[in-house]
């Protein structure tokens, strides 16, 4: 049986991509590769990592040809694995799908059981898909959070890259639990009115963040998520108060960290790193258990727009650019 995908051939020397191809074809079955579970997928969607897969950037795409896409949502065609049956529709985040195997861009996929998930019944597929990677680490970093002992009454916590679907998704959930949200974005003058409906009580310029400060700076924030990296993160880190904790989980502003040991000695603050690639089982099911009881599904629904398969790869730049707002499901059936 026949299936439709977005498939990217690339070539690559010392690292450099020196040819890139990516467009919809339609593959046959022997193109998955072996997996206990096999899916008809519905929707994917689109992350940071699947934009620079589909740009031809280096680093995410490590085989060729590839059919990108690290989340996947759809209905079980067939499991070896028994905690899954026909039918079941399930939720597919990392797991080197898009990076190391075939992913979520394509009417069908095979993958291993160990990392699937069931749909939460608080969810549609459309909405599952919608949280994809990004909703699932917000929700990470905001366990993470939890277990580091930061709670509402910590006092703020600061959410950077806040327009973005990581961003996005942590506001709403940080707000519906209570805790005070300031927002960083560069996007602020379009983007302010829809940071304070997600939740967002304050928001500043991510220009604060961007030069280097002291290393010690007055601190401001109990808890923070960072999907930046790079000098905000160092800054953040600085402003972080006695005992906080900063989840990073991103590099859209660079993957090194010019920062000291001062924050972590003096104050005992926390860096928390956030691997949602490799989370285990048990991990993936707090976290969506979590979303579902967490997550306002009218505010996921206005941070959601929805694009076709074809449309994937237009969409690659504009993610990468940082033009587009909260989440962007891909229905991989038109």
């Amino acid at each position: 049986m026949s299936f439709r995908a977005l498939q990217v051939t690339q070539q690559t020397e010392n690292g450099a991509v020196t040819a890139h191809e990516a467009r919809v074809r339609t593959l046959d079955d022997d193109a998955l590769e072996p997996a206990d579970v096999e899916v008809d997928v519905q929707y994917s969607a689109l992350n940071y990592k699947d934009g620079l897969a589909l740009a031809g950037r280096p680093g995410v795409l490590r085989t060729s040809p590839i059919i990108p896409g690290i989340d996947l949502v759809g209905r079980v065609r067939s499991s070896a694995d028994p905690r899954f049956m026909p039918g079941d529709h399930v939720v597919l985040n990392g797991d080197g799908i898009g990076e190391t195997r075939n992913g979520g861009f394509a009417e069908r996929a095979a993958v291993r059981g160990e990392a699937l998930v069931v749909v939460p019944d608080a969810f549609t597929v459309h909405q599952a898909a919608a949280i994809g990677t990004a909703g699932f680490t917000a929700m990470l970093a905001v366990l993470a959070l939890e277990r580091g002992g930061v709670t509402p009454y910590s006092g703020p916590v600061l959410v950077t890259g806040a327009a973005g679907g990581v961003g996005s998704v942590a506001i709403a959930v940080l707000a519906k639990l209570g805790y005070q949200v300031t927002a960083s974005t560069g996007r602020g003058d379009s983007e302010a009115d829809y940071l304070r409906e997600l939740g967002a009580s304050a928001i500043l310029n991510r220009a604060d963040f961007a030069e280097p400060g002291r290393p010690l700076q007055k601190g401001r924030w109990a808890g923070a998520i960072d999907a930046v990296g790079g000098v905000t993160l160092a800054n953040v880190l600085a402003q972080t108060t006695y005992g906080g904790v900063v989840a990073s989980c991103g590099v859209a502003g660079g993957a090194e960290l010019p920062a000291t040991v001062m924050p972590f000695i003096l104050r005992g603050v926390t860096l928390a790193g956030i691997n949602s690639v490799e989370a285990p089982r048990s991990l993936r099911q707090d976290a969506w258990s979590r979303l579902a009881r967490d997550l306002d599904v009218h505010l996921l629904d206005t941070m959601t727009s929805t694009i076709g398969l074809e449309d994937a790869q237009g969409a690659a730049g504009r993610i990468l650019a940082g033009q587009i707002r909260g989440r962007t499901v891909v229905d991989v059936r038109h």
